[in-house]
Formats: C-alpha cells, sequence, structure tokens
C-alpha cells in the first residue's frame, strides 16, 4: 500500500500526461515526475544508507521540487517530516530532534536557520534547489520499496496544549482514505484538472496532492510560491477546471481582490482550517457560483472529519439553507462522528458536547508520546478538544474550539506556548494569551500582561524564540489578571474583558 505506487504507475501508463506545472506552464509530465522521485529515491537508499521507516524532513517553501521530495521519500519506504517553513529555527529544530530525521530538505532561505538548531541526530541538510540536490537526481533509480498500511508515511506535527508540538502519525492507510474521501466527496478530480498551492504544501493543501495524482491530476505551484489574489485569478483563466484550498481569510483576499476572474474556470475552492462568516460565504457564492466546499478536519484525521458539500453550500432552495451554511457540514462516510459528554457517552441532536471520530482515517497514535496518545484516542476515539452538536438534519455545528486555541489565517496558535516566552522576560510577573475576533485573520492575538516590562521588549523576545506569526499583535498591561478561587486565571472572563475595551474598530 505504498502511497507511491500511484506516482510510479502512472509514470508507466500515462507518462507523457501533465503531472507538475509552475505557473501557467507544464514543466513536467507524469513520466518525468517518477523518475525523478526514483533516482532521488535511490539517493537516499544507497549515498546515505536510510533504511525503511527512517524520517526525512521538509523545512521548505511550496516549489515543484517539493513533489520530488515527498514521492522519493516515498518511494525508497521512508517517512516523511514536512514542517511548516515559516517557524523559528528554534521550533524547527525541535521537530527535527523529536521526529530523529536523519535528513532535512530545506529552502536556501531558512537553511541557517535550521543548522543554528539542527539536533545531532540530523545526519545531512540539503538545500533544494543547489548542485547538492541536483546531483542526487543523477543517482541510480530504486526499486519502489513495498509498504503496509499501517507504516507510517507522513509525521504531521501540530501544535499541542502544552506549546509543544506533537507528531501525528499518518500511514499510508489513512492517506490512502484520506484522497478517496476527497476525490469521492469534496472535489471529484480528473484527469488533466489542476489544484493550485498557495496554501502550504507542509500541511492542508499538500495533503490534496496524492488525490491529484491518483486520479492524473495536476499539482501546479505559483509562480511566486504563495498566495497573491491576481496571479490566483491569472492561473484559474490557465487552468480550467482548477481547484485551490485555503484558510478563509485567503478567500476574504480573493473577494477583496477586483481583477478579473472568470468563475467558469474553477472547479472547486475548499476552504478549512477555522470557519467563515456566512456573510463572506454569501459573498463568495455570489462571485464564484455554486464551486465552494468546506472541510473540518485536525492534523489527527486529516482533513476528514465532515465537510460541506458544494451541492449543499448552493441548496438556496432548502428551507434551512442559511443555517446550514454555517455548519461544519455532515461527517465524511469513512468515519464515525459522535458528541459526547464528560464520559464519552453519545448526546442527542442539538445538545452540545465534545467532537469525537474514529475510522481508518484517523492517525494510530502520536510519534513518541504514549501519554497523549492515551489521552487522545481513549476507548478507541480521537477526541478532538472541538465542542459541537449535531442538528436533526445530522449537520454538524461547531460551538467553540478547544478552550485556549486560537486559529489565526488558519493556522493553530497555542497561547501557553507564548506566555512561556513572555514569562521569561524579568518584568513579567503574569501573562495571559487569548484570541481576538478579526475579520481578516479570524482572530489575532493579544496578549494581557501583569508587571512593568516594556511591549517593544516583550516583541522582540517573541520574535527571538517563536514564529512571526505567533507573536502577539497587541500587548495589554493590567494591575491583576481574573482568576478563580483556586487562583488558576480565568479567560472567558478575559475574553469579555477584551470585548468590553475593544475599540469600535477593532483594536
Amino acid at each position: 500500500m505504498n502511497l507511491a505506487l500511484w506516482l510510479e504507475r502512472a509514470g508507466r501508463s500515462h507518462g507523457t500526461e501533465p503531472a507538475v506545472g509552475l505557473g501557467d506552464r507544464v514543466v513536467r509530465n507524469y513520466a518525468e515526475l517518477a523518475g525523478r522521485a526514483a533516482r532521488l529515491a535511490g539517493a537516499l537508499r544507497q549515498r546515505f544508507g536510510l533504511q525503511p521507516g527512517d524520517r526525512v524532513a521538509i523545512a521548505a517553501h511550496n516549489s515543484i521540487d517539493y513533489l520530488d521530495v515527498l514521492y522519493a521519500i516515498w518511494h525508497a519506504g521512508l517517512a516523511a517530516v514536512p514542517a511548516n517553513a515559516k517557524l523559528h529555527g528554534a521550533e524547527l529544530g525541535y521537530i527535527l530532534e523529536h521526529s530523529q530525521a536523519r535528513l532535512c530538505f530545506a529552502s536556501s532561505d531558512i537553511e541557517a536557520a535550521i543548522a543554528a538548531h539542527a539536533p545531532p541526530t540530523l545526519e545531512r541538510l540539503i538545500t533544494i534547489g543547489s548542485a547538492d540536490y541536483a546531483a542526487l537526481i543523477q543517482a541510480d533509480a530504486a526499486a519502489i520499496t513495498p509498504r503496509q498500511g499501517d507504516d507510517l508515511a507522513w509525521l504531521f506535527y501540530t501544535s499541542g496544549t502544552t506549546g509543544r508540538p506533537k507528531g501525528a502519525m499518518l500511514t499510508h492507510r489513512v492517506l490512502y482514505w484520506a484522497s478517496h474521501a476527497y476525490a469521492a466527496e469534496v472535489d471529484p478530480v480528473s484527469p488533466g484538472d489542476a489544484i493550485l498551492h498557495a496554501a502550504p504544501m507542509s500541511h492542508g493543501s499538500g495533503l490534496y496532492i496524492m488525490a491529484h495524482v491518483m486520479r492524473l491530476g495536476v499539482n501546479v505551484v505559483p509562480e511566486t510560491g504563495g498566495f497573491d489574489p491576481e496571479e490566483i485569478f491569472r492561473l484559474f483563466a490557465r487552468w480550467p477546471r482548477a481547484s485551490m484550498f485555503a484558510a478563509p481569510t485567503m478567500i476574504r483576499r480573493l473577494l477583496d481582490c477586483r481583477a478579473d476572474c472568470d468563475p467558469a474556470h474553477i472547479r472547486t475552492l475548499i476552504w478549512g482550517g477555522a470557519p467563515m462568516y456566512v456573510e463572506d460565504t454569501l459573498e463568495a457564492l455570489a462571485r464564484f457560483g455554486p464551486r465552494l466546499a468546506q472541510i473540518y478536519g485536525q492534523g489527527e484525521s486529516p482533513m476528514t472529519i465532515s465537510t460541506l458539500s458544494k451541492q449543499a453550500i448552493a441548496a438556496r432552495e432548502h428551507p434551512r439553507w442559511r443555517e446550514r451554511l454555517a455548519s461544519a457540514g455532515v461527517p465524511f462516510a469513512c468515519v464515525d462522528v459522535m458528541i459526547a459528554d464528560g464520559q464519552d457517552r453519545p448526546l442527542p441532536a442539538d445538545e452540545s458536547g465534545e467532537i469525537l471520530c474514529r475510522g481508518d482515517v484517523v492517525m494510530p497514535s502520536y510519534w513518541r508520546n504514549p501519554e497523549a496518545s492515551a489521552a487522545t484516542l481513549k476507548g478507541g476515539w480521537l477526541h478532538t478538544g472541538d465542542v459541537g452538536a449535531f442538528d436533526s438534519d445530522g449537520y454538524l455545528h461547531l460551538k467553540d474550539r478547544s478552550k485556549d486555541l486560537i486559529i489565526s489565517g488558519g493556522s493553530n496558535i497555542y497561547p501557553r506556548e507564548i506566555e512561556e516566552v513572555l514569562l521569561k522576560h524579568p518584568d513579567v510577573r503574569e501573562a495571559s494569551v487569548i484570541g481576538r475576533p478579526d475579520r481578516e485573520w479570524g482572530e489575532i492575538v493579544v496578549a494581557y500582561v501583569v508587571g512593568t516590562a516594556e511591549a517593544t521588549e516583550l516583541d522582540a523576545l517573541c520574535l527571538g524564540e517563536i514564529a512571526r506569526f505567533k507573536r502577539p499583535k497587541h500587548y495589554v498591561f493590567v494591575p491583576a489578571l481574573p482568576k478563580n478561587n483556586y487562583g488558576k486565571i480565568l479567560k472567558t472572563e478575559l475574553r469579555e474583558l477584551d470585548a468590553r475595551q475593544r475599540k469600535p474598530d477593532g483594536s
């Protein structure tokens, strides 16, 4: 059940079909992509002596080479560790150490940051696009290494409430089911259909690579390597029937862009990572037509807990249409989803509880973290930490997220990680971080601080230890934080206080 078999077979049976695009041009067909992956896999096995199951990290921005590396890792029977290129060097260093990755492929602009924090277990840091990388692509091709469904394919690092990321073990079977779920229930793919990778290939967008290879689609990377609304509209015109995965803030930026866009060229715009305002959904529907779909999932069940289909979003005639637009849709066919009370007992419709799910698309455990695995997968169910309820029609409504989680621009941010950094300053006695609602980003990070430190000092401290997107956008200095009788900070009261003190412009 090696995922690389889909590419290897496509290279033999449909070798001349387009496989990889850069901007508006095809740069590799399936024979070329499969050949590059097989040769790079040969280098990984023969030159570096890697053995099946060894981990290889990818800390890189979106590029066409990302596909070579990812499929070479699987072709060689290894496990990929894609890491967010926006992370701080220290954060990337932790992922490399914890995953015990032997090699890391990195973009040139973050190689130095990784090298400064690389653990002793990392044997080699390879710059994508360098002469060394080009030489590896010229190695002798390796035969594909057989893998079982339970073998690790993708170690997906997702933030945890302790502030340290946890590695969700996504096996070949998990990604097999996730790919079929996408193609069956979210965005059917036909040969030649494209997906635009404007969101990070290390996360949500990258998880849809396999479904497009499986169905002979084209994985397209924008020339900028990221998200520029005007470029995206040009690419939709170049690649008719193209889809794109986006965070809600990206959809909002598309709506704000006044460049010409013929929606007939768009196959599907899929959003996830955070809820989207109903008014924004209505505006997107008016501009782009019935080409919108939503997914709800977590790294532990990659993009596959529930989905709000294009048909449901476009069904204006349904009496509960607007209510459904505010939902997360219905469960995927490959998972059981339950709303449970504190004792994991199922709750009836319209009663709120924790969202639990189980199925072959759910991770088997966390990497090197038996305690978190036992707690999260208690009783065979993935405990999402999210609160929701089913309505009488079976649509899932998210009522709240994990108590402390902040989702900003589709990225998960856990306050404790930031609080621990702030508390390193000698003039900070207490700190509590919350999310403030923001129309553009969903939420922004706000830090409430007790102490005499300057905001500029705290900003510099954060920039030195955590990723830029995690640092607080505002610092509020207060004489004391609200607490209960046990001395626990009451973030609910803090959020209420923040709401009362906000200016009309949201600042």
